[in-house]
């Protein structure tokens, strides 16, 4: 993005200006006084590898799997931003005029503790399925706001849709409650996932629902984790069903695997 660009070429043009100014000091004090202090920013990207997507617990690539990657860039100051995509086919599944293959995330907030294991993030986030549409489709882009307070290994966000929601007319202002938790079992690098949801949509009949998750995450160390987990939700098929004629909620297992870089 311009914004990380811009950002790089300052700290490599600032690490280039202290590195001319140590060469020519004839001190130790001097070679010390123009040491490069510690960036302030961190830069990190991940990707992953899984058997499918689901996203709220409603199928994105039709049980196929995907590939999914991105980047964060953070700030000490807590201000971040973000980048997230993956490989999708759930509106081609739902019209085949459609042709948009990728969800692309951006995303930029703020993340502090407002006291010692009580972290907290604010922040908004867009939605974007480049592609083509026809010309009577809703567009499925979206952008929400974001809450989330947490305690120890448990977070609770709230988002609220600013925009129509994923494609559905008239659902601005469409939420979604979400408590989760990642709980080290302390054994051989385990970690206990859990999560519940619930999306509700706007003025559509029967499209609000539960979903939930219960998975594990191994890792492996040097940014390299897999994660397994059983998915389910109670969304109505009658509403939440492709033109292959899957239940897009329906119960599922899940495998990824994922490097963090």
């Amino acid at each position: 993005m311009p914004r990380h660009t811009l950002a790089a070429f300052a700290l490599l043009t600032l690490a280039a200006a202290h590195s001319a100014s140590a060469l020519a000091a004839d001190t130790p004090a001097a070679d010390a006084a123009n040491t490069p202090a510690a960036s302030d920013f961190a830069l990190t990207a991940n990707l992953t590898l899984a058997s499918q997507y689901r996203y709220r617990g409603l199928m994105q690539s039709n049980n196929k799997p995907a590939i999914q990657g991105g980047f964060d860039l953070a700030h000490s100051s807590g201000f971040y931003l973000g980048n997230w995509n993956s490989s999708i086919s759930w509106l081609n599944d739902s019209n085949s005029k459609v042709s948009a293959p990728v969800e692309m995330d951006f995303y930029g907030g703020y993340k502090g503790n407002l006291a010692q294991d009580v972290p907290v993030d604010l922040g908004i986030l867009q939605y974007y399925y480049p592609g083509d549409y026809p010309s009577s489709f809703t567009s499925p882009d979206t952008t929400e706001l974001y809450a989330g307070i947490g305690y120890g290994p448990v977070m609770f966000k709230y988002s609220i849709a600013m925009t129509n929601l994923f494609g559905f007319a008239d659902s601005k202002y469409s939420q979604y409650f979400d408590l989760s938790g990642n709980f080290d079992t302390g054994v051989w690098g385990l970690t206990i996932n859990a999560h519940v949801g619930r999306q509700l949509v706007r003025n559509v009949d029967n499209g609000s629902y539960t979903d939930w998750k219960l998975g594990l995450t191994k890792d492996f160390g040097q940014g390299l984790s897999v994660s397994l987990a059983y998915l389910d939700t109670n969304a109505d098929r009658a509403v939440y069903t492709n033109t292959h004629g899957r239940d897009m909620g329906r119960a599922t297992g899940l495998l990824s695997v994922t490097k963090t870089f």
